[in-house]
């Protein structure tokens, strides 16, 4: 088959470099726009920070025709010397820089490993255990567990440090490894892990002897909260073992995790929007990180002028001057990108705002209304993609604390009038009504189901159960207390 050359002329949608650049800026918090930015900076020589200074040295220039290089004919150096400054800096509706707390405050002490490590030194220990007890602090888990077999650790030793040690040493090593702070780091198991807190507290109290008893001989009755089983075969009264139970419940089921929290880098939440009542209306405030001050940097502009009125004759020439335009390109995209973030980001805010305006006004979560991200897109005009975008790692400060945008999202439910509700309102219910129940008698699926349907809700057991996870509530008898 013959080649042959043909004309196409075809339409197609794509991103521009913009739009791409502008799409990855919406979806990053404050926090991290901070970072972006920073990186952007380092990378483009031709942007820098600090407010535009107004100068009559840099008026609009006419068009300056280049030599007969295509790529240049269309170029007009008015575009990257003008000086009239960006809509968004004069933006009224940001704070103060000054109100802002721009200091993160890191933690630095120690990691979880190195304290216990710390510990051992003071242990009198030949160097052999020592090589075993750091290889098992090694092999902790975040929650202080081992959840590394003992033969598994003899091997270790064996084929990567050439040391031959039998299971018992390392179980003896192990036994030393449990004594260290906090009581209960090495355990095998959440039983061994209580049991281990337990024996270090027993001081002849009968509350404390009970709980130990409990938790040797009735684990599997305690954890299934089976105590009218665990009272009968004890032979003890119901107060006594309630207070037994409570003593098991004040031990640290994850002893690790106090250690390490500590330790963590902590990273405070920094609210993109935030929002105030005046004069019994609510006002938006963009977080003022949103809007940072971005300039054209004047060297680059100088520069670009220079190769732009002379002849660029050189190849060297013709590659400064690409270099110089596409690093302004760059910045001024990204200024630009910038603030269609700022325009977006409140725009879609004060969507929302306005949907849900009787409960911003009120904090009411039963006065939430039935909202998915098509109702806001409509609103706004946007793609449903875009509003995602937005709504994704935000976060808004009210007078009743900080949500995250996906908070006031959630599907609806019809009543039996045919209202349409949020289900956030039915979750409402169901958690105030568990927390006012007899926690002697916890009400079951089945009973809160006919709870709903009194008040006109009328679902399904199943979706109840659905509910009641999602709240990370327990089932009825995992809620009962003596």
């Amino acid at each position: 088959m013959a080649l042959r050359q043909q004309l196409i002329q075809k339409l197609e949608q794509r991103l521009s470099p913009q739009q791409i650049q502008l799409m990855k800026l919406l979806q990053v918090p404050t926090m991290e726009l901070d970072q972006r930015i920073k990186q952007e900076l380092e990378e483009n020589p031709a942007l820098e920070e600090g407010q535009e200074m107004d100068d009559d040295d840099f008026d609009n220039q006419d068009d300056y025709d280049t030599d007969d290089d295509n790529d240049d004919n269309d170029f007009d150096i008015s575009d990257y010397l003008d000086d009239d400054i960006a809509d968004y800096k004069t933006q009224a509706n940001n704070q103060s820089k000054d109100d802002e707390e721009r200091v993160i405050p890191l933690s630095g002490e120690q990691t979880f490993q190195e304290r216990l490590t710390e510990q051992l030194h003071l242990l009198y220990l030949d160097e052999k255990q020592f090589v075993i007890a750091d290889i098992i602090i090694g092999n902790l888990d975040e929650s202080g567990y081992l959840n590394r077999s003992i033969e598994a650790i003899v091997d270790d030793l064996a084929f990567s440090m050439n040391i031959d040690v039998t299971e018992k040493e390392v179980e003896e090593v192990l036994k030393l490894v449990q004594e260290l702070e906090p009581a209960g780091v090495g355990a095998r198991n959440l039983k061994e892990c209580l049991l281990l807190q337990l024996r270090r507290k027993q001081d002849g109290d009968i509350v404390r002897f009970t709980a130990l008893k409990i938790v040797e001989n009735f684990f599997e009755e305690f954890t299934k909260k089976h105590y009218e089983r665990i009272a009968k075969k004890l032979e003890i009264e119901d107060q006594d073992l309630k207070e037994a139970i409570d003593e098991i419940l004040r031990c640290n089921p994850k002893p690790g995790g106090s250690m390490r929290e500590a330790a963590k880098n902590h990273q405070q939440i920094i609210p993109d929007f935030t929002l105030f009542e005046h004069e019994g209306r609510i006002e938006l405030s963009l977080n003022s990180r949103n809007a940072p001050d971005l300039k054209v940097n004047r060297d680059y502009e100088n520069m670009l002028r220079s190769y732009a009125e002379g002849a660029k004759s050189s190849k060297a020439d013709k590659e400064a001057f690409q270099f110089v335009k596409q690093k302004l390109d760059g910045a001024k995209w990204f200024i630009d990108a910038i603030r269609q973030r700022q325009q977006t980001l409140l725009l879609t805010m004060g969507a929302i705002l306005e949907y849900q305006e009787a409960y911003f006004l009120s904090g009411d979560e039963t006065k939430l209304k039935p909202m998915i991200l098509k109702d806001i897109a409509d609103m706004v005009e946007l793609d449903i993609s875009t509003v995602s975008r937005v709504a994704n790692s935000k976060y808004v400060q009210t007078n009743y604390g900080i949500f995250s945008l996906k908070y006031f999202f959630s599907e609806s439910l019809s009543t039996d009038s045919g209202e349409e509700v949020s289900t956030r309102e039915v979750k409402k219910i169901l958690s105030d009504a568990i927390a006012a129940e007899d926690k002697h008698s916890p009400l079951t699926d089945e009973k809160l189901m006919d709870l709903l349907k009194d008040k006109g809700y009328n679902i399904a057991r199943r979706t109840v159960a659905k509910y009641r996870e999602q709240l990370q509530i327990p089932v009825a008898r995992m809620r009962k207390e003596l």
